[in-house]
Formats: C-alpha cells, structure tokens, sequence
C-alpha cells in the first residue's frame, strides 16, 4: 500500500460493452494484484463504475488495464476522476 500521504483516489466510470463479461471480477483481481482497495458496480446505464484507492503508479496501471478490460468486454468511454481523498476502504468488493 501508499506510504501516508501518498494514498491517492480515482473514481472511474467505464461504458461499451462492459457488463455480463466479467469486468468487475477481472477489476478486483487486477486491483488486488497491485494492491488497491475500492469497489467495482455494474450502474443502470450499462456502465461499470469503480473506485479504487492506492499508490499512484498502481492506480495508473489500474487505470490502463480499464481502458482495455477483459477480453470479452469493448470498452468505448472510459471517465476518471483523481482526488486525494481517501475513504479507507478494506479490500476491494464488487458490489
């Protein structure tokens, strides 16, 4: 995990053919793989919403890996949004 003050947010909103292909399960794992916390949704307009919390590399490579998701998955848009608010999330679940 970040160092204190390091931890850095990031509010991802990912649409295209995102659901029923498992991008959530394949964000926790990627997630959990770098050592981020947060949540991946599935929202009503089709889009998958994520929020994920760590070190700034991490969340880069996070990031990187939306833009491309599973390979069944075609993402089309994909909308970040970076704070340094930090919700203190215990692991990352799919919600």
């Amino acid at each position: 995990m970040a160092e204190k003050g390091l931890l850095k947010h990031l509010n991802i909103k990912v649409s295209g053919r995102v659901q029923r292909v498992g991008f959530r399960y394949g964000a926790k794992k990627h997630a959990q793989k770098l050592g981020l916390v947060g949540f991946a949704r599935n929202e009503a307009d089709e889009s998958v919403y994520i929020e994920a919390e760590g070190d700034e590399e991490a969340l880069k490579k996070f990031s990187d890996w939306c833009h491309r998701g599973p390979w069944l998955a075609k993402v089309e848009r994909v909308e970040e949004e970076w704070t340094d608010r930090s919700k203190k999330f215990n692991g990352f679940l799919i919600a």
